[in-house]
């Protein structure tokens, strides 16, 4: 497996990466969904082109690593699937679709997986868990009542990218928990974890909830159906508060 990308999913893929020869994983780009400065939304256009026209050329399947949270669903009444029609509002949805779409007319082969809020080691400080963390440590915690966030584990991320490669799927994935969570609900369990009770900032927002199907993800590889199990969250907060 070629692995394009340095972060923290890209070096969780090492572990699998002597598995599949003949595939490129494009884990870089912008991941952060504030982004909006063209001039970085135009690096990562033109990265994802050069990487699609030489695995087309080379007879290579393209992994590329999309979102499955807000900016691509917005807000949902029912569990989103992937043939949901999606029309995002922010610059951060509105790049990742026209990538997704650039990279399906190439005639790539290609397996696009749309991701939620990938938790674990090694993260950004600006991601949800380890920010949390650092702002409890602080004594204060900003919160957004309404929000919700759907987290997966990494090892679980890891372990699709495995899996659907090994099945030889093209087509598109979300791999998610399939459960938005309350911000306050997070917080409250890691709070819970780390023994501590800092300041609320609570700021209101208009709510935003975004649930996506996880139904093809579970058909395909029956073994991460656990990422619907209602442990799960604690599970993710029970393995990685303490790495931050």
């Amino acid at each position: 497996m070629e692995i394009i990308g340095r972060g923290f999913i890209a070096r969780s893929l090492e572990s699998v990466a002597g598995r599949h020869p003949g595939a490129t994983v494009l884990a870089a780009g912008v991941s952060s969904t504030s982004v909006q400065a063209p001039e970085e939304f135009a690096r990562e256009t033109a990265m994802v082109d050069d990487v699609t026209r030489r695995c087309r050329r080379e007879g290579r399947l393209l992994v590329y690593l999309s979102t499955a949270s807000h900016a691509m669903y917005g807000s949902t009444d029912a569990a989103a699937d992937e043939n949901t029609p999606v029309a995002p509002e922010s610059p951060y949805g509105r790049q990742k679709l026209r990538l997704e779409q650039a990279i399906t007319a190439s005639g790539v082969r290609s397996l696009i997986l749309r991701l939620s809020h990938v938790t674990g080691p090694g993260q950004p400080d600006h991601h949800l868990l380890p920010a949390f963390v650092r702002q409890i440590r602080g004594g204060t915690v900003r919160l957004y009542r309404g929000a919700h966030r759907d987290l997966v584990d990494v090892a679980d991320v890891i372990g699709a990218i495995d899996g659907l490669i090994g099945l030889g799927v093209h087509d598109v994935v979300n791999v998610a928990s399939g459960v938005p969570r309350p911000v306050e609900e997070l917080v409250e369990g890691i709070e819970r974890r780390m023994g501590a009770a800092p300041r609320h900032e609570v700021v209101e927002v208009t709510p935003v909830s975004t649930t996506v199907s996880v139904d093809r993800l579970c058909a395909l590889l029956p073994a991460l159906r656990p990422v619907r199990e209602p442990d799960y969250l604690d599970r993710i907060l029970n393995r990685y508060v303490r790495c931050y």
